[in-house]
């Protein structure tokens, strides 16, 4: 974990070690909540953040190890899919989408042009800053999307609608098309969800969505309902702006501007890092491990291993590079707080078998809970162990 020069002056300063303040993180993650116990799945604190739905288990596998009583095939009508965060699909609270989108619209034209990534530089050579441009393709993809609609149909209808500066010659496809994150980002200002378990992706209204918030600009003030600086500190704290930046795509200065004052400062193994004030009692009591520590098999886009901490989480160089390559990521085995090795899965005639890569000496308990871990992972799949 890296330094920060901290948003105020700091009075005092907590002492932590590295495997207390990853264990104060899984269990802010609620990762330490016995399965199958939760039945309302709205009840899980990372949909707060939003539970990003990459991957064949994606959010559902993901609350489900945070307790929830889910399977795959079982989508509850209390949760929406939208492209959110760096483009990606998450999971939401069907009653928070309004707020979500709030949260979500870009804090400036910097903020903005950072979340589009390439196409800030035609539009802004357009003489078109990136906020409104955002708001323009929101107001857009509202018309086109009147019924449940393709992606590609959508984007063709764009491609008509946009002028030059919205689109990009796509050599991979031998087309001209929207540049791809301001079509995914664009959506949810325009009051559109995901349909759930559609390839290629369908996009619709969400209900009763008001006129009134398509294509709004202004931002949410800091301190918000699910503000989103907020969010990731309580569940990835303790931590930095230059962490959460890094998490949320988003230009350090603005984080930073937005850090809640409602802070402890804290070292983790002597290097600075801050955690909310509520969340210090929480952090104390994480130097005590659990009777019997959890393990869970993290899906590959878990909240929990997409900090951007990495060092911290993962100390070994070698063992950083397995978890996060350039393609094709495994799952973490996570034990009380500590990746302690990678899986993988393997499914042929309905029997769901893991390539697990241990990374320290397992001994026959926690052995014994990753296949426990294992089974639970066939059933919410509808599969079988070997």
């Amino acid at each position: 974990m890296r330094g920060m020069d901290h948003p105020r002056t700091a009075t005092a300063s907590i002492a932590v070690d590295r495997v207390t303040a990853l264990r104060h993180r899984a269990r802010a993650q609620q990762l330490d909540r016995a399965p199958g116990t939760v039945t309302d799945v709205t009840d899980s604190a990372v949909l707060d953040a939003g539970v990003q739905d990459t991957g064949t288990d994606g959010a559902l596998w993901a609350l489900a190890n945070r307790g929830a009583s889910v399977v795959a095939s079982d989508r509850p009508a209390t949760l929406a899919l939208a492209w959110t965060l760096r483009g990606a699909p998450h999971a939401y609270r069907r009653a928070d989408l309004r707020d979500v989108e709030r949260a979500l619209r870009p804090w400036s034209d910097a903020d903005a042009a950072r979340r589009i990534f390439d196409a800030a530089r035609p539009l802004r050579a357009a003489g078109i800053a990136p906020t409104q441009a955002l708001a323009a393709v929101a107001r857009a993809m509202r018309e086109i999307v009147v019924r449940p609609t393709v992606k590609g149909e959508v984007s063709a209808a764009l491609t008509a609608a946009m002028p030059d500066a919205y689109l990009r010659a796509c050599r991979p496809c031998g087309a001209t098309h929207m540049y791809e994150q301001t079509f995914r980002l664009a959506a949810l200002h325009a009051g559109l969800e995901l349909e759930a378990a559609t390839s290629p992706p369908v996009l619709r209204r969400i209900p009763r969505w008001p006129s009134t918030q398509v294509g709004r600009t202004e931002p949410a003030a800091p301190g918000a309902p699910l503000d989103v600086v907020r969010s990731a500190l309580h569940l990835l704290g303790p931590t930095t702006p230059a962490a959460v930046a890094g998490y949320l795509d988003a230009p350090v200065r603005e984080v930073t501007s937005r850090w809640p004052s409602d802070v402890t400062d804290v070292t983790v193994d002597g290097v600075p890092a801050q955690v909310l004030d509520e969340d210090v009692d929480a952090l104390r009591a994480a130097a005590h491990p659990s009777d019997r520590p959890p393990v869970r098999l993290l899906g590959t886009y878990d909240l929990f291993v997409q900090a951007r901490d990495r060092e911290l989480l993962v100390p070994d160089a070698a063992a950083r590079r397995s978890l996060w390559p350039v393609l094709g990521r495994p799952g973490a085995v996570l034990r009380d707080g500590e990746i302690v090795g990678t899986w993988r899965p393997r499914t042929r005639s309905g029997v769901l078998a893991l390539d697990v890569t241990p990374w320290t000496r397992w001994d026959a308990t926690l052995r014994a809970q990753v296949d426990a871990q294992h089974a639970r992972l066939a059933e919410f799949r509808g599969l079988r162990t070997p």
